[in-house]
This record gives C-alpha cells, sequence and structure tokens, in this order.
C-alpha cells in the first residue's frame, strides 16, 4: 500500500440520455486537485461524443447491463484506484477523490469506499443509500456489506483479484455481490460519511421498469453465487417474505417480483466462488449476518 499512487482510472457510465448532466458529472471529475484521473466514457448503447479534450470513450453497441458496462471501461484507464461514476452523480468538492486516497492510504485493509450520496435540492437521504442497517445519522461512517453503486472507489488490484463487476446481474446488486466477495478476500469495505457526492433522489422503481423483476432475480443470484449451505436457503427465504408482505397491496409488482424469482433460479452463472464460514463469521460479528 505504501506505493499506491494518487492516480484514479475513472469510469463514466451513460445511457446518453441524460446530457447536462453527463457533462456535470465529467467536468466534476476534470477538477478534481491533488490526484491524477484517467476518465473514459462507456456508452451502453449509445456513441459517446462531444467529450472534452483528453477524456476518451467506449462504445458499446446495445446495452449490456450496468455491471458489464462498468468493467468494459477498467481496461481503457489507467491508476491505481478505479472510480465508477453514474451519469447523474457530480463530485461538488475539488478534493473528494483526494480525501478519498488519503482513506486508502490510512487503512490498508481498505479495499473499496462509498462516499455519502445527497440530494442537491436537500430532500431526505433515501435509506438505500447508506449500506447499513442504522441509517438515522447518514454522516456516521462505518464498515458496510451492502453498495450504493453511484461513485465507487476500489483498488484495481483487488477488483481484478475477486472477479470485477458480476455482468449475469445486468441491474441491481451487483455491487453488495462485489461488497461481499472484497471482504471474502480478506480486505474491507468503507461507507465514508464525510465525504459527499451530489446524486438526486429519485425513486428507483419510477426510473427503471424492470426495478421489481431485477429486484427478486438478483437476490437469487446473490444466494446461488455466494452462500454457502443452509445460509442460501434462510437468506432466500426471509427476503420473499419481507418483499411480498412490502408489495402485498400491490399487484403487479408482486406478478413482476415473482417472475424475476424464478428467472434467478435459471440464469446461467460464471466462474464463481462460495464465500467462506469465516467471512460468515466476519459479517456476523459485525452484526450483518447474510441472512437479511
Amino acid at each position: 500500500m505504501n506505493d499506491l499512487k494518487p492516480t484514479f482510472g475513472c469510469v463514466v457510465l451513460t445511457q446518453g440520455d441524460r446530457p447536462a448532466q453527463l457533462k456535470a458529472a465529467i467536468s466534476s471529475l476534470l477538477g478534481q486537485i491533488d490526484v491524477q484521473v484517467d476518465v473514459v466514457v462507456v456508452g451502453n448503447g449509445w456513441q459517446p461524443k462531444s467529450l472534452p479534450a483528453g477524456v476518451k470513450s467506449v462504445h458499446i453497441k446495445e446495452n449490456l447491463g450496468i455491471p458489464a458496462g462498468r468493467n468494459a471501461g477498467v481496461y481503457n484507464v489507467e491508476g491505481d484506484l478505479l472510480f465508477f461514476l453514474d451519469d447523474d452523480v457530480v463530485l461538488e468538492d475539488v478534493d473528494t477523490l483526494s480525501r478519498i486516497y488519503k482513506k486508502f492510504i490510512s487503512n490498508p485493509k481498505v479495499a473499496l469506499i462509498q462516499p455519502q450520496p445527497k440530494d442537491p435540492n436537500g430532500l431526505p437521504t433515501p435509506r438505500r443509500w447508506i449500506p447499513r442497517l442504522n441509517t438515522k445519522n447518514p454522516d456516521r461512517s462505518s464498515h458496510m456489506f451492502a453498495l450504493w453503486e453511484g461513485a465507487t472507489t476500489v483498488r484495481r488490484d483487488v477488483f481484478q483479484q475477486v472477479g470485477m463487476w458480476p455482468y449475469e446481474f445486468f441491474y441491481g446488486h451487483e455491487g453488495v455481490d462485489l461488497v461481499w466477495r472484497i471482504w471474502d478476500a480478506g480486505f474491507k469495505c468503507w461507507y465514508a460519511g464525510d465525504v459527499i457526492v451530489s446524486h438526486p433522489a429519485v425513486e428507483p422503481e419510477t426510473r427503471h421498469k424492470i426495478y421489481y423483476q431485477y429486484q427478486a432475480r438478483n437476490r437469487v443470484l446473490l444466494a446461488r453465487r455466494n452462500l454457502p449451505g443452509f445460509i442460501s436457503f434462510v437468506y432466500l427465504l426471509n427476503w420473499k417474505l419481507i418483499s411480498l408482505i412490502r408489495l402485498r397491496k400491490n399487484k403487479e409488482a408482486i406478478k413482476e417480483f415473482k417472475l424475476g424469482w424464478e428467472d434467478g433460479k435459471i440464469v446461467e452463472l460464471f466462474e464463481h466462488k462460495k464465500m467462506t464460514w469465516t467471512t460468515v463469521i466476519k459479517m456476523t460479528l459485525f452484526l450483518r449476518p447474510p441472512i437479511i
């Protein structure tokens, strides 16, 4: 870790449907101080154009999903640290990446850091953005076992060691999978509540038509890919009961949920490794047993 340089390979993922936000996101990266940034814009089903000088691009002819899109950018940037930014997220402070870099240097076991996202108009921070059970104080930093993926920094060496983003997921829960695998590799993931980025507080079910289907589908994939023995059964049972109770008044959502649940059972999984029981115990000691 003493050789870890303040170089960030920045991957901005977009479908090209938010040009003003994309411009602001890129500008906030290029304005960072005390670090070096190498920026690529990945067009998922879109040809990036009119980019600032020095910003590279990757064109994916069809939308391959969020994880695959992010992975496509990794090999087009240099940097000991990889920074994945959604096209509607802005780094309001010019020293955001510098502060993140210092956190990696101060704790060699940390391999992934998520900052705190805040709505630019002052709307309350959604609970799903704070990757822990106790979300009352989003300013408090902590270890984490989930992830809001919109502005994620990860050590390149560890990211490649654990297999990068799981592209079978397409949309949703790929961050949880990555975090679990990083913990299983012997590293830690950290929520930096004192580092702020800007992101509109939009409900995912209103932005993504496939939300409920992929919520169910990818819960099943999480369990199939990561959880050993009876833990997988308990995790899925809990989530199915919780989800059906939450959605009991929304018949269309329940229909989509059931379709996704069955789909998750038959999706082909590529090379993967179940987490060890040591990791299960470690998560339990941090009060986050992988059963909910």
